[in-house]
């Protein structure tokens, strides 16, 4: 089982150089998997827009609170580790056009050695969305249009790129350097809709439906493998990431969720910006999950 760590956003901490160059470098030496950092181009002062994982349909994150570009901090953290995977969790696909995300995405790769992992999704703050250029009823379309393209881009076409879509248009163009894994590079989707299932089957590398267990759950990841059945995909190559609390999760706890079909676990964090206490809860959790560094 693979356990990766969200850093706690909450707690106003992921600009901080130190913090999270310590942060890192303990999760490299507790033996988890990889680390995963949120994405907000913007946050809104005042939104309309009804957060989907909490009951009161608003999120906990101040508007005020720092959230550095997640490429640009991974990159950053990848000069600070050595085998720790990196991860976005999630990047928020409407707020960037799919060229510059290439180059940004395979750049960030190939430095650090074909330690990154994509999670991408379509966001759920409309204000944020728009703020970022996209009208936010065609983000879906947009998505898996801005998915066919970076795959392009990330194959080896000696001759050159050329893409005619709704969204983007462009002839003869190529990108490089490729990433380590060229076009495969680990692309998930996060999300909890059956569109984001769909997705999943069609074009990406896995599915992250944190906050969703049970029947639902169930329900999704039969829908991911009809769809990768669907259009020749093989499905049992999708993995399926998870959510728990790092306070919380045990291996009892770990062996239902790989029952239920992960193949990772992601665990948040709570909001701690002391970094000895941070440490000492993720000692902690890697101990009762049998960790090795």
């Amino acid at each position: 089982m693979k356990v990766a760590v969200v850093a706690p956003v909450a707690a106003g901490v992921t600009a901080d150089p130190a913090w999270m160059v310590g942060f890192a470098q303990h999760l490299e030496a507790c033996g988890f998997e990889s680390i995963v950092v949120a994405e907000h181009s913007v946050l809104a002062a005042r939104y309309d827009s009804v957060y989907p994982y909490d009951s009161s349909g608003r999120v906990d994150l101040a508007a005020d609170c720092p959230v550095p570009d997640p490429l640009e901090l991974l990159a950053f953290l990848a000069g600070h580790t050595e085998r720790l995977g990196l991860a976005t969790g999630v990047l928020v696909l409407p707020n960037h056009h799919p060229v510059v995300l290439a180059k940004r995405a395979a750049t960030v790769d190939v430095l650090s050695g074909g330690r990154l992992r994509l999670c991408v999704g379509v966001g759920w703050l409309r204000e944020e969305v728009e703020a970022c250029g996209t009208a936010f009823a065609t983000r879906g379309r947009r998505a898996d249009e801005q998915l066919t393209v970076l795959r392009a881009l990330w194959a080896d076409h000696p001759r050159g790129v050329s893409h005619h879509g709704e969204f983007f248009d462009f002839d003869d163009v190529m990108c490089y350097p490729k990433p380590v894994a060229g076009a495969r590079l680990p692309v998930h989707i996060g999300g909890h809709s059956r569109a984001a299932a769909q997705r999943a089957g069609r074009l990406g590398d896995g599915l992250q439906p944190l906050g969703v267990s049970g029947t639902r759950l169930a329900s999704l990841l039969t829908l991911m493998r009809e769809e990768a059945v669907a259009v020749g995909r093989d499905p049992g190559a999708l993995e399926v990431s998870l959510g728990h609390l790092v306070t919380k999760i045990d291996a009892d706890r770990a062996g239902r969720l790989a029952d239920q079909g992960a193949d990772r676990i992601v665990l948040g964090m709570p909001a701690i910006n002391d970094i000895e206490q941070a440490k000492d809860v993720l000692s902690a959790c890697a101990q009762r999950l049998g960790l090795s560094p």
